[in-house]
């Protein structure tokens, strides 16, 4: 079978083409961003080994589990991580997130960092990558996924502190920053049954999916410096209630960030200065 057979036979059993060049690409042990190579060579042979590794993962990729996990790496703003299934698969809509850290960490010295359910590292390590002189921590309560992000932060050499808790409870200090992507799905949601493959406590948050978001906005006002920000991933329709819950507390320049959809894919709040 030749490799453009192989693609054609995967597109015949649902699979996006896409998904099944990658899943090829790494069947052959070349680099995921080598789809021209593929073009090139549509009408080379597969041996044996080849085409029986990548039926075998499109079998996978058709029963629902993530091509992340298949190829075991992920790319996020501009970083390659390794990811499985201990961690959520990082998605585009959270860079909008790290953007928006960037942008309030404009003009802070060495500022003071915390992402808390930090996973793969995902939003820690960009965060550092993109500023070397921050002081980054990166928080979760699963050791699989700090397992995990340990082994993103040491490929790419980036020195990020890491502790084991539960959002703030086992962090010390008042910080420039606090940044998350909690779980904010609400547990009975439709949608979570295409989720399968990826742990559920990094998705699922109580019967509105706020749980989580609720815990952290309660406990960031003691962790935070004066005119530190708490930014928030959420649910796209969540922002409103997210916002009310920012203000509530005590938070000033509420407001929401659009992804590129032009969906409120995040909400944060400016803790009030002192004097």
């Amino acid at each position: 079978m030749t490799i453009a057979q192989a693609l054609a036979e995967a597109a015949r059993r649902g699979l996006a083409r896409l998904d099944a060049q990658l899943l090829l690409l790494h069947a052959l042990g070349r680099a995921q961003d080598d789809r021209a190579w593929l073009l090139a060579h549509d009408d080379d042979a597969l041996d044996a080994k080849a085409l029986g590794s990548f039926t075998a993962l499109c079998e996978r990729r058709a029963a629902g589990e993530p091509v992340a996990y298949l190829v075991g790496n992920k790319e996020f703003f501009g970083l390659g991580l390794q990811v499985d299934a201990r961690v959520l698969v990082p998605r585009p809509d959270t860079e909008v997130l790290v953007e928006w850290a960037l942008a309030v960490l404009e003009g802070r010295s060495s500022p003071s960092v915390v992402d808390l359910g930090t996973g793969s590292g995902a939003i820690a390590l960009a965060i550092k990558h993109a500023r070397a002189d921050a002081k980054v921590t990166a928080v979760d309560v699963s050791p699989g996924a700090l397992d995990v992000a340990r082994a993103n932060a040491g490929r790419l050499q980036l020195d990020v502190r890491f502790i084991q808790g539960r959002w703030l409870a086992a962090v010390e200090g008042r910080f420039d920053l606090l940044a998350s992507n909690p779980p904010y799905v609400a547990e009975a949601d439709e949608h979570l049954g295409a989720l399968k493959h990826e742990p559920r406590m990094a998705l699922a948050s109580g019967p509105d999916g706020l749980d989580d978001i609720r815990a952290i906005v309660a406990q960031a006002p003691g962790h935070l410096a004066p005119g530190g920000w708490l930014l928030l991933e959420h649910g796209w329709d969540q922002a409103a209630a997210v916002r009310g819950l920012l203000s509530a507390a005590g938070f000033t320049s509420v407001a929401s960030r659009r992804d590129l959809a032009g969906i409120e894919r995040c909400s944060g709040g400016r803790w009030p200065e002192r004097g």
